[in-house]
């Protein structure tokens, strides 16, 4: 498997670097770019090279191997609050350690867009013609292995559907993760992943289609279908870097980075803390930075601002032990907060049990 993993990086690694500001927005399936898991989105992602349970799904497939017996999570995303736009985000995972050394996962990832008016050409009042809700939804399905102490890596197979009321498109994506820790208390931490390669996508359904008559006036009425392009999917290649200062017997301060190169966008780095005491409270704080962010006005005034987003990530964890013993059962609640531009950020809620 390490050799499949070296050699998948190898052919791909040139593609995902091949990227540009210019081919912003070319990309489909920009939800493939949407971390959902609180615990990780507390600090900007820049844990990926340590990321472990279901936020692994995400963050570095590799990481799921941490997982005990079962790790289950539910998060809910408030994206893009205060807005109007009712935007959801409700997203469940769950892990089974399935051999000594291997774990098997399973996530889905869903989005509520609201309702939106049906309007034609020949009923452009909205209301007249009643409403239609998009559909998008990520299942993922994922495997990794520790092949030591020091190293481990996976893979994550993406289902991809998209859809409205007459016009859909589904498609497939592969993710490939390796992580590796080191050091005399294994607090060196070093990961590489490779999110979303995969064929093109495209859209097809009745919604492409239309009535019309040859000459205007006349009987002679027919179907025009039109053709709908293919798309391609917003490519990721991140390699990141981490390390523990051990403080006393119950406490850890992270410092971790990670640099994100993406193929339809402009390239990111991210910056980021956590402070972890006694593995029941941790808190976070991440900052992300790419060229533009800080340009005045945001992405609403100024064609060099290209994200939403101005960088800034918080979050905090709550964990609890429900039993006694060498591995208790553990419940935790997550909370992140990722700060925008004219909205009033992204909220996530997340519960985990850790069996």
């Amino acid at each position: 498997m390490t050799m499949i993993l070296a050699v998948l990086f190898g052919f791909t690694v040139s593609q995902a670097f091949a990227g540009n500001p210019d081919r912003s927005g070319q990309a489909g399936a920009p939800e493939l770019l949407i971390n959902p898991w609180a615990a990780s989105a507390g600090w900007g992602n820049a844990g990926m090279s340590l990321v472990h349970g279901v936020d692994a799904i995400y963050g570095n497939v590799a990481g799921i191997t941490n997982a005990n017996r079962l790790d289950a999570n539910f998060t809910y995303t408030s994206w893009l609050a205060g807005s109007g736009t009712d935007i959801r985000v409700s997203s469940f995972g769950l892990l089974a350690r399935v051999g000594e050394s291997s774990v098997l996962g399973v996530a889905l990832m869903t989005f509520s867009l609201g309702e939106i008016p049906v309007t034609t050409p020949d009923n452009p009042d909205p209301g007249t013609l009643g409403t239609f809700k998009p559909n998008l939804m990520n299942i993922n399905l994922c495997f990794a292995k520790a092949f030591s102490n020091s190293i481990s890596g996976g893979f994550n197979l993406k289902i991809i559907s998209e859809s409205i009321r007459d016009m859909g498109g589904t498609g497939v994506a592969l993710d490939a993760g390796i992580q590796y820790v080191t050091g005399p208390f294994e607090n060196v931490h070093f990961g590489i992943t490779l999110k979303n390669i995969g064929p093109t996508m495209k859209f097809s359904g009745d919604g492409l289609s239309y009535k019309a008559f040859l000459i205007q006036g006349s009987s002679n009425q027919f179907t025009v279908v039109q053709r709908a392009d293919d798309f391609e999917l917003p490519t990721q290649l991140s390699i990141a870097a981490a390390y523990d200062f051990i403080i006393g017997e119950t406490s850890r301060l992270t410092v971790a980075g990670n640099f994100c190169s993406n193929s339809f966008t402009k390239d990111q780095l991210t910056f980021g803390l956590q402070y972890n005491w006694n593995e029941i409270l941790l808190l976070r704080a991440g900052y992300t930075w790419e060229n533009g962010i800080w340009a005045k006005g945001g992405m609403i005034d100024n064609d060099a601002c290209m994200n939403v987003n101005r960088g800034l990530s918080a979050g905090l964890s709550v964990q609890a032990p429900l039993s006694k013993g060498e591995n208790p059962v553990r419940l935790a609640v997550d909370y992140a907060f990722r700060d925008t531009y004219t909205f009033k950020g992204h909220h996530s809620v997340g519960v985990r049990i850790i069996f």
